[in-house]
């Protein structure tokens, strides 16, 4: 089987490529390098991947991708932390929307005139961001008010594109929600802005490596963005990308869509002091709080009883695992300057 993955110099996409590969897939991966620049992958030069430098909007060249692929995984698009959806609330809207529609042609037309057999749509929990159901399952998208956001909106729009081609073009889907993906591997993005957190400056991230790199360049107390009592469920980029090729390759995952995630709750709180014993070990723990930005979800947790009971999918990969692997990776990076 072979895949085209774009977005492909990305943070999920590095561990679901690896995964595949491993699986016996044949790769294709497109990314334009506008994220993170240059970026060197363990997989690069093996003997069933090939990169190809381009634009996810160029619509041509993803038919020239596709024309002899089984399955395609629509990973591109700007993605950042909370900061970034204000930040670029235009450009995520209207980026996205291209890169969307660029990746539905290229799909429609390779089901159509190629062997494409199926289209897999890296969607976002953040289409459950107005949820009043918890734990939240498939469908309640369908039921609470839309995204405040308009990343969002936009990743809301992105599962309606999916449903369109099916209903006119027949073309199968599956859509998977990541829940706060954590890992090695999500670097100081492109493009400057920064904000201020006490005594640092960080750049549009993500909580776990804003955390670590806090703690690691000597923040005390440790600022935190609100009161810390934010609900998230921190799933490995591991177990992700294990979900989102199982998701490909099941016949049962045509025409779904998924909640991909660990089943365990953590506040934002427990995960600072987790990362603070992990660095600093027992000397005292003091925190304060930021102001929150507006589109900081307080609660945001899924029900994964679908993937588990249609894919035989589970995220098992504690936080604690988790973060004996990102805290050195991080550690390295703020020595050659990454972070």
């Amino acid at each position: 089987m072979k895949a085209l993955v774009t977005g492909a110099k990305g943070f999920i996409a590095g561990y679901l490529i690896q995964d595949l590969l491993e699986h016996g897939w044949d790769v294709v991966g497109l990314d334009n390098g506008s994220k993170y620049g240059p970026v060197e992958k363990s997989y690069d030069h093996h003997a069933h991947y090939r990169y190809a430098q381009g634009d996810a909007k160029d619509a041509a060249l993803l038919k020239e991708l596709l024309a002899d692929c089984d399955h395609f995984v629509a990973g591109a698009a700007m993605i950042g932390g909370i900061s970034y959806f204000h930040a670029y609330a235009y450009d995520l809207l209207a980026e996205n929307e291209r890169i969307t529609a660029a990746a539905f042609d290229g799909a429609i037309w390779a089901h159509k005139h190629a062997r494409l057999k199926k289209i897999t749509i890296i969607s976002s929990s953040m289409v459950f961001e107005n949820a009043a159901r918890f734990p939240t399952p498939e469908g309640h998208q369908k039921e609470c008010p839309p995204p405040f956001s308009t990343y969002g909106f936009q990743k809301l729009a992105t599962e309606y594109f999916a449903l369109g081609a099916w209903q006119q073009y027949r073309l199968p889907f599956t859509i998977l929600r990541p829940f706060n993906c954590v890992g090695t591997g999500e670097k100081r993005a492109l493009g400057g802005h920064e904000i201020k957190s006490g005594n640092l400056s960080l750049a549009m991230t993500h909580v776990v490596p804003d955390l670590v790199q806090k703690v690691l360049k000597g923040q005390d107390p440790l600022r935190l963005l609100g009161s810390g009592e934010q609900v998230r469920h921190y799933t490995y980029g591991g177990d992700l990308a294990r979900g989102i090729r199982m998701a490909m390759e099941s016949d049962k995952a045509a025409n779904e869509d998924f909640n991909l995630s660990t089943a365990a709750s953590t506040s934002v709180i427990e995960l600072a002091q987790l990362v603070w014993k992990k660095i600093k070990g027992d000397q005292p723990f003091r925190f304060e709080s930021d102001r929150p930005f507006a589109h900081d979800v307080q609660k945001r947790v899924p029900d994964v009883s679908k993937a588990k009971r249609v894919l035989g999918y589970e995220a098992n990969t504690t936080l604690d695992a988790a973060l004996d692997e990102i805290i050195p990776w991080i550690e390295n990076q703020i020595r050659l300057g990454g972070m």
